[in-house]
């Protein structure tokens, strides 16, 4: 709760724990020299009541002395007075010692209360402070311990960095930098039959990379280049002098580069002809198409492609696009046969169904004769149950009968 506070006192400063605990201690003299004060004016007020009836005192004895000569009954009422008011005065000296004595404990009482709280306070405070100061004192070994942290991994990035810096200034490891970041960007994009390492051309000369195409065609060559000694020497120009000699430094190690590639990989039949200049920098990327339009009008005359480490994984997204499709063609004709061969099993299909559906047209054939014939069996039945059949068998038999008298009579 104090925790930061500080209080100048001239020459003296105080910190936030020692002034209130000083304040504390104050205030408690104080309230001890209340106390006090209380008390002794209440023995102030004692003594002025005694004095008072030291007066009536004195008063009577001069009432006394007056009455010897006045009167004995004068006398001895106001006598009667002064005892009288003698006695209600002590009565008022008796109340008003208890009531200052009462008064006394109930000060005494509170004051004792008000302490045993501000101490009770102060040593929560004193307390709540301890605890606060302790896990104050946590929570900075837990941030110095971040901070020895942090530092160690700036001390291992400070050396990463220096181990950069030496690659960088070494031209060979510079290559070999820009050569691997190069390798490691088109491995990621292609399927590894599509791409050749170092690989070596007819005529001897061996490029960082030759990108395959499908169905026989020309390869694309890919070339490394980290020209980095004339930027460097650009950026650090102290006059403009030494910018224009750096300026031309970087224009003639690219111009070199491009006529390199030009003269080294454009071979008819083997190698298309256009070409990938891979710049493994974006700085020296951005600062060539900006500040140096000649170069880049030579790379077009010369197609040689200038590609930072964005440009290059978007040409080799785009290669590998042209080989999904060219796997695409070459699968085409088997599709095409298969094609054909399903045309066939759907022809013999279409055969066997129309000779299926013959047979089933004669099996309907045979069903309705199959039904006609139980219809009339069914018929010859109903007949029977209603016989209508014995009827008729009797007429015949009586036709035959008169056929045969008939013949007899003939005969």
């Amino acid at each position: 709760m104090f925790e930061g506070q500080k209080f100048n006192f001239g020459n003296f400063t105080l910190s936030g724990y020692e002034f209130y605990a000083l304040l504390a201690f104050v205030i408690l003299v104080l309230l001890v020299f209340l106390v006090i004060w209380v008390f002794n004016r209440s023995l102030g007020k004692s003594r002025h009541l005694q004095i008072e009836l030291e007066r009536i005192r004195h008063a009577q004895d001069v009432a006394r002395f007056e009455a010897e000569k006045d009167k004995s009954t004068r006398l001895e009422n106001r006598l009667l007075d002064l005892i009288k008011t003698n006695a209600e005065m002590s009565g008022k000296i008796k109340n008003l010692g208890d009531v200052q004595a009462h008064q006394q404990s109930g000060l005494a009482r509170v004051l004792n209360e008000r302490m045993d709280n501000l101490g009770h306070k102060v040593g929560q405070s004193l307390s709540q402070n301890q605890k606060n100061t302790f896990e104050s004192l946590n929570n900075i070994n837990s941030r110095l311990s971040l901070i020895d942290n942090a530092q160690k991994n700036i001390t291992d990035l400070s050396s990463h960095v220096v181990d950069l810096q030496n690659i960088l200034r070494n031209k060979q490891a510079r290559g070999a930098f820009g050569q691997g970041q190069m390798e490691a960007i088109i491995a990621d994009g292609l399927p590894s039959n599509a791409y050749e390492f170092q690989a070596t051309l007819s005529n001897g000369k061996r490029p960082d990379c030759l990108i395959r195409l499908p169905n026989q065609a020309a390869s694309i060559v890919v070339d490394a280049k980290f020209p980095l000694e004339g930027f460097r020497a650009w950026q650090e120009a102290r006059n403009d002098q030494e910018a224009k000699l750096a300026k031309a430094q970087v224009r003639s190690s690219v111009k070199k580069h491009i006529n390199d590639i030009d003269e080294k990989y454009f071979i008819a039949g083997e190698t298309q002809d256009t070409a990938i200049m891979f710049v493994p920098s974006e700085y020296i990327f951005v600062e060539i198409h900006e500040n140096f339009d000649d170069l880049i009008q030579e790379s077009h005359r010369k197609r040689v492609f200038i590609a930072s480490p964005n440009m290059l994984m978007l040409a080799v997204h785009t290669i590998q696009s042209i080989l999904k499709d060219a796997k695409m063609r070459e699968q085409a004709h088997l599709i095409q046969n298969e094609v054909a061969r399903m045309m066939d099993d759907m022809r013999r299909l279409d055969t066997r169904v129309a000779n299926l559906s013959k047979h089933f047209a004669m099996v309907e054939k045979d069903v309705l004769a199959i039904q006609t014939s139980t219809t009339k069996i069914f018929k010859k039945g109903q007949r029977i149950d209603s016989l209508e059949l014995s009827e008729e068998i009797i007429d015949q038999y009586s036709q035959i009968d008169e056929e045969n008298v008939h013949a007899k009579q003939l005969d």
